[in-house]
């Protein structure tokens, strides 16, 4: 079953996601994450079982007895390896703002949902994908206007996590912790570097030539179409109804 086959974008995005978790361990996905969640259990279902996936707000796939509380003690102790962060901004040097933007803080013009456990987690988990849909000058801003989670410094800070990288509608980029900078990857299939730097407020390395995103191979879709999409609709119904119509029909 090698091959490609036709795929959407989030299909792409997930199957991403299932490549950049490959050799973990323990991998937990937060609250309104379907194509993360999607993702992780894709991986799962690809090391046979060697992978442990905790999908927040699941039955099935939530092993967590306390929640969030459980969740940063397994930080604390080292055994989560990877994690997903978003926010309403992020920056080039890999901050990232879930509070607000525009005014003076507290008394912002817009209010996001907050920073909970971000700053915590974003400093002990070794392997946290920064994963936003939206590839916009608005999203990807010069400096954010509230640090929720910091990104990396070289301070002689003790922080065995941090960022691996970026991944967003239009491209991955990779952090590079020398430089403390974003450096483009891959830019996935139909789109270019110019259509990136049109839409990127931050400045970031780039390679004199940069690959295209590998596409899912055809045995990937028909995994991610029945087993995978199957095991989400218990968690993301509508997700799963929009992205892969009949697909948990069929798998049944």
């Amino acid at each position: 079953m090698g091959g490609t086959m036709e795929f959407s974008r989030q299909e792409l995005l997930i199957a991403v996601i299932a490549r950049l978790l490959q050799g973990c361990r323990l991998v937990a996905t937060g609250a309104s994450s379907p194509i993360p969640g999607a993702g992780a259990l894709l991986a799962r279902a690809q090391s046979g079982g060697r992978m442990r996936v905790n999908v927040l707000g699941s039955i099935r796939n939530d092993f967590l007895c306390d929640g969030g509380v459980e969740l940063f003690d397994l930080a604390g102790q080292g055994r989560l390896e990877a994690f997903f962060l978003g926010g309403g901004q992020i920056d080039g040097h890999a901050n990232i703002n879930l509070v607000g933007a525009g005014g003076e803080y507290p008394q912002t013009n817009v209010r996001w949902p907050g920073s909970f456990g971000s700053g915590y987690l974003y400093y002990l988990v070794p392997r946290v994908i920064l994963f936003r849909e939206e590839h916009s000058r608005r999203v990807l801003v010069p400096q954010v206007d509230f640090v929720s989670a910091a990104g990396p410094r070289n301070d002689g800070t003790h922080r065995p996590g941090g960022p691996l990288g970026l991944l967003t509608s239009l491209c991955w980029f990779t952090f590079d912790r020398a430089t403390l900078r974003f450096r483009l990857a891959s830019v996935h299939p139909g789109h270019s570097v110019e259509e990136v730097r049109d839409h990127t407020g931050f400045d970031f390395d780039c390679p004199a030539s940069v690959p295209q995103t590998e596409a899912p191979d055809a045995a990937t879709l028909q995994l991610l179409r029945t087993q995978i999409a199957a095991e989400l609709a218990e968690t993301y119904p509508r997700f799963v109804d929009q992205v892969f119509p009949g697909a948990v029909a069929a798998a049944e």
